[in-house]
């Protein structure tokens, strides 16, 4: 089984939940075990909040002010990225793949220790892209489980 679907969100706050209930209700239609759920959806939050406070650019301000959320169950495996327009991660984090405990890279940190991988890269003048995935579980009654 695949699913997969991508949003087009405005860089506003309210934005965030909006990309986690979509999250949570494909993986509950999907009958994705809810603790792996909870944790994919708390690393979304973190990832969108992120894009949403640093995802734009000043000298762009028309070109910047959505940012894009893509979400892929495939088989055992759930993918999410999210790409925005900004300045980009330190050149730190892209090389060490995992962000200190610095008060600003919290929710990056959050992200790589709930997610099995993740990747921070940057794209030159276009701006960031965090993606991560987990290895899915799945509930007993689950009718789209792989065997």
């Amino acid at each position: 089984m695949s699913i997969w679907w991508s949003l087009h969100l405005r860089r506003e706050a309210a934005s965030v939940p909006l990309a986690r209930r979509l999250l949570l209700g494909t993986m509950e239609t999907a009958g994705v075990d809810p603790d792996i759920s909870f944790d994919l959806s708390v690393a979304l939050s973190e990832a969108c909040a992120n894009a949403v406070e640093h995802g734009g650019r000043s000298d762009l301000p028309h070109e910047t002010e959505a940012y894009r959320v893509t979400a892929y169950l495939d088989g055992d495996r759930c993918r999410i990225e999210v790409s925005d327009s900004g300045p980009g991660f330190p050149a730190a984090t892209v090389a060490r793949r995992r962000p200190s405990l610095a008060e600003s890279g919290r929710g990056l940190r959050l992200i790589a220790e709930l997610a099995d991988h993740v990747r921070f890269r940057n794209r030159p003048g276009r701006g960031a892209v965090v993606s991560f995935d987990k290895i899915l579980k799945w509930r007993d009654d689950a009718l789209l489980k792989v065997s």
